[in-house]
């Protein structure tokens, strides 16, 4: 068996130390002659799991008493609806910023619950760009507002926070989130589908200001009730437990890597070494993302004809390089740079397409 370099949008590639730590845990976890997937989510040594991953993340995050940490599942699709379920009330509107495809699919899923304003969009750019500040129509008496930090399929992304005055700000982080320092203060709550930075899919890890756990409707469902799942510590059901695992695997890893700070470091360096080589191919390669709007995450880009994209991708894999193919949506490649994604496979990767590029241009 040889692992390749796993550039895939998500379900993505995990750190390999984390999947030697499972493997070699994966039969008799932590003393207990049993798999973590086999004992009691209620039991003392999932219990103590439970409370040492929460520990963590808020000392990688630096999250404050003041916000709740949620291990929930669904995927960050569900939380597309059962945000506005939690956080506004049936005649309540919300301000939605759109800057891809992830933007859009939230629009459509809040809809039912709330009452949606696109307070701006970058569709006319193709979601080339993000929705310049100065456009966004934003209500002051909204319930929040809503961004995508990072577009998987569009490669865009925000690079600093953005300032939405006194309403709460809420953020779909499955793509960047632990990629990069982040002042959680500035963001009312902050969901993410594990599948990308975190662990396995079927988790999504949520930091909620717990003052906006009060506003639950009365009659919602306790499962649907963030303020319930944050009263049982996440263990109102059976949670993934595997996931969460993972979760806490992944966390102590970051911890040993140097933290969020050093990640941002690694992972700008990464972009640039990848970006570098597009813009620097002579327009074999191209990039049409706004450079100040480029993705450190998900970076697309084209090849001069469609009739080449076969080649590259036999090619690629063959050399050890999996899942470049670009989204149907855009078309192309695109390598996903997330934080498993050692600077060696981007070296690789660009060694590969400067050789491509040379055979085939």
């Amino acid at each position: 068996m040889s692992r390749a370099y796993n550039f895939s949008p998500g379900p993505a590639a995990l750190p390999e130390e984390v999947l030697r730590q499972a493997q070699a845990e994966l039969l008799e976890w932590n003393g207990e002659r049993a798999s973590v997937m086999e004992v009691s989510h209620r039991g003392k040594a999932f219990m103590a799991l439970a409370e040492e991953s929460e520990a963590d993340l808020r000392d990688l995050v630096g999250i404050p008493a003041d916000y709740a940490v949620l291990f929930l599942q669904g995927g960050a699709t569900q939380h597309f609806a059962q945000i506005p379920m939690n956080l506004a009330a049936p005649d309540r509107s919300a301000d939605y910023i759109v800057s891809g495809a992830w933007g859009e699919k939230a629009v459509r899923e809040a809809a039912p619950y709330v009452g949606v304003r696109v307070a701006a969009t970058s569709e006319a750019s193709g979601f080339t760009d993000l929705p310049p500040r100065a456009d966004w129509q934003l209500d002051p008496g909204a319930a929040y507002v809503h961004v995508t930090s990072n577009e998987t399929i569009h490669g865009v992304q925000f690079h600093a926070d953005p300032d939405v005055g006194d309403v709460p700000l809420v953020a779909d982080m499955s793509s960047d989130i632990l990629s990069k320092p982040l002042d959680i203060t500035r963001y009312g709550l902050v969901y993410a589908g594990a599948q990308k930075n975190i662990a396995a899919a079927g988790l999504v890890v949520m930091i909620v200001r717990r003052d906006l756990l009060a506003r639950r409707p009365v009659g919602l469902a306790k499962i649907l009730d963030y303020a319930e799942h944050a009263a049982q510590g996440s263990l109102l059901n059976t949670p993934n437990t595997f996931g969460w695992y993972l979760a806490g695997l992944v966390f102590k890893w970051l911890k040993v890597q140097g933290g969020l700070a050093a990640m941002g470091e690694r992972n700008h360096a990464k972009a640039t070494l990848l970006y570098d080589a597009i813009d620097g191919s002579g327009g074999f390669y191209t990039n049409r993302v706004a450079p100040a709007a480029r993705s450190w995450m998900n970076v697309p880009f084209t090849l001069p004809r469609a009739e080449l994209d076969a080649a590259f991708l036999a090619e690629s894999k063959d050399a050890g390089l999996l899942a470049l193919k670009g989204h149907k949506a855009v078309g192309g490649m695109r390598a996903s740079l997330y934080n498993a994604m050692p600077v060696e496979g981007v070296r690789v990767l660009v060694d590969f397409m400067r050789d491509f590029a040379r055979r085939h241009g």
